[in-house]
């Protein structure tokens, strides 16, 4: 190792692999805009988050576990200029509420680090939880 390797860690530092956790709030950033498909989120999170990975794998623990939740719902849907149908995923309206919690918390987490999670909505989860 060198001082010169350590400044370029810094610079251009490696990705960080989203875990389920941090996923489900990404998923749920982007389906309170649109409903999405798979494919579509990991390319999404590239492109808008480039420092960011998300394996396939952690992608569809999270989706999974959000229906099972059932905080949203998944349908097919055959898109224009693509071969197969996609299954598409949108919030669930008993859902959205939570949704925007946990959405806040991504924009936080993706602003401010994982030391500054300190916003309302985690604030409150918080507050709710030790009642």
């Amino acid at each position: 190792m060198t001082f010169d390797e350590i400044y370029r860690f810094f610079q251009d530092p490696p990705p960080i692999h989203l875990n389920t956790e941090l996923t489900v709030c990404y998923v749920l950033s982007i389906l309170l805009n649109k409903d999405s498909y798979g494919t579509e989120l990991i390319r999404v999170l590239k492109k808008q988050y480039p420092q960011y990975r998300l394996s396939d794998t952690v992608l569809y623990s999270a989706l999974k576990f959000l229906e099972e939740e059932e905080m949203i719902t998944g349908y097919w849907k055959k898109l224009a200029r693509r071969g197969r149908p996609r299954r598409m995923y949108q919030i669930q309206y008993r859902g959205r509420s939570q949704a925007q919690e946990l959405a806040l918390l991504w924009q936080d987490y993706t602003r401010n680090g994982a030391l500054e999670l300190a916003t309302p909505a985690f604030n409150l989860r918080q507050t709710v939880s030790q009642s």
